[in-house]
């Protein structure tokens, strides 16, 4: 096959997207890591604290449970930097990258998880409130539109269709300082 026949999108071989697709997901996973990393942190200094002992024994579930959901999330976003350790000069590059976005995204879902929990702890014992779960599930609504409902929006209004692809840019798009069709 000739090289023109294999590139797409910015004119790029597979390689070289894989390259790309790789970079950008771990600058992304990067920011993930930086979170979980400080939510983990704390979730462990939390049961050598004098008032652990006094919390009730549901607290202390949700307790157990937070700390196992980032236990999980940790491993979830570190584990696209093993596999691409360990897959490193294997030639499988655009597999690697296909597998590791799969676990970000398993990642950012126990990431969801783990802060739902820990939210749901802090303000149990905080507030000692009826309202903490109508106020833990408006969080959950606010994280699930900006990390998912919005980028899926966008995904679907902004993706080119295949027979988009070969029309050229819309009617009225602007090109080069000039509408197109124009």
């Amino acid at each position: 096959m000739e090289e023109a026949g294999r590139r797409r999108g910015r004119n790029e071989t597979e390689e070289e997207r894989a390259d790309r697709m790789w970079v950008e997901l771990i600058q992304e996973v990067r920011v993930a890591q930086t979170g979980v990393q400080i939510l983990f942190g704390f979730l462990l200094t939390v049961v050598f604290q004098q008032k652990y002992a006094t919390l009730s024994h549901s607290n202390q579930v949700i307790y157990i449970v937070t700390v196992v959901l980032g236990a999980c999330t940790t491993g979830a976003l570190v584990g696209p930097v093993s596999l691409h350790r360990l897959v490193s000069g294997r030639r499988v590059k655009p597999q690697a990258v296909r597998l590791a976005s799969r676990m970000t995204l398993v990642g950012l879902a126990l990431l969801l998880a783990t802060m739902t929990s820990s939210l749901l702890l802090i303000l149990r014992v905080a507030t000692h409130s009826t309202y903490v779960p109508w106020l833990v599930a408006a969080v959950v609504a606010w994280y699930l539109l900006w990390w998912y409902g919005l980028p899926l929006w966008a995904r679907h209004r902004h993706t080119a269709r295949p027979d988009d692809r070969d029309a050229g840019p819309p009617a009225g798009s602007v090109k080069g300082g000039r509408t197109a069709g124009s």
